[in-house]
């Protein structure tokens, strides 16, 4: 009955909510989790992604044409899901792949400027005709807690992924979220919270959306996070 009311009230108001992270982070267990409770529509990164091997390859040739395919991809979730009737959750934003992961490419080398400057043109047309999320949800984690995860569920495209890159995303992501205005933020400490097999912590993850919808301002966690 708690899950049906829940849902009741979900679909009252059209919601079009973001999740954030690091590699690793928890958001796409977190984006089906939410679905699945609230009954909201969920858009996930696009598995047919023609530029990932080749990247993975050589980062340097491909880097500018995976941040482009990126770029549109999400672009069209946030439009289709702007235009649906129901509310929609959405596995990382279109904001991450511009200020977390082209500026790190770009920090290592494997963007050159003249290509970044041309990616950050197209970029900021993108974004001016975007509607704005109601609320992002940004997923905090210790780098050591991801480095586990990472570990934990063994996709090979991820192996060898060194902790000082994710040391960088992760400071990246502490700039990104100190100057992000387009919504709210509500901070989730994923590293505390084990909402994957702890349906209490869910619980507790589910009434902090709710009440950042509902407007209020000073939502924070049981740990104070």
């Amino acid at each position: 009955m708690k899950v049906n009311l829940e849902r009741n009230n979900a679909s009252q108001t059209k919601r079009l909510v973001l999740v954030a992270g690091n590699i690793g982070a928890g958001k796409t267990s977190l984006t089906k989790l939410i679905g699945q409770k609230l009954g909201w529509q969920m858009g996930f990164e696009e598995v047919d992604n023609p530029y990932l091997g080749r990247f993975y390859q050589d980062m340097a040739a491909w880097a500018f044409h995976l941040q482009l395919f990126h770029l549109g991809h999400r672009s069209k979730q946030m439009i289709a899901a702007h235009k649906a009737k129901e509310s929609y959750i959405l596995d990382r934003s279109l904001y991450e792949d511009m200020h977390i992961f082209t500026r790190a490419l770009r920090q290592l080398g494997n963007i050159q400027e003249d290509d970044y400057n041309t990616y950050k043109s197209v970029y900021d047309l993108v974004v001016q005709s975007l509607p704005d999320p109601d609320l992002l949800l940004y997923l905090k984690a210790p780098v050591d807690s991801i480095i586990d995860r990472i570990n934990q569920r063994g996709r090979d495209i991820e192996k060898g992924i060194p902790k000082d890159y994710l040391q960088l995303l992760d400071s990246y992501y502490e700039d990104w979220i100190e100057a992000y205005d387009l919504s709210p933020v509500l901070t989730i400490p994923s590293g505390d919270l084990d909402f994957v097999n702890q349906p209490g912590h869910m619980d507790i993850v589910v009434a902090k959306i709710q009440e950042k919808l509902a407007g209020k301002e000073d939502v924070v966690f049981p740990n104070g996070n």
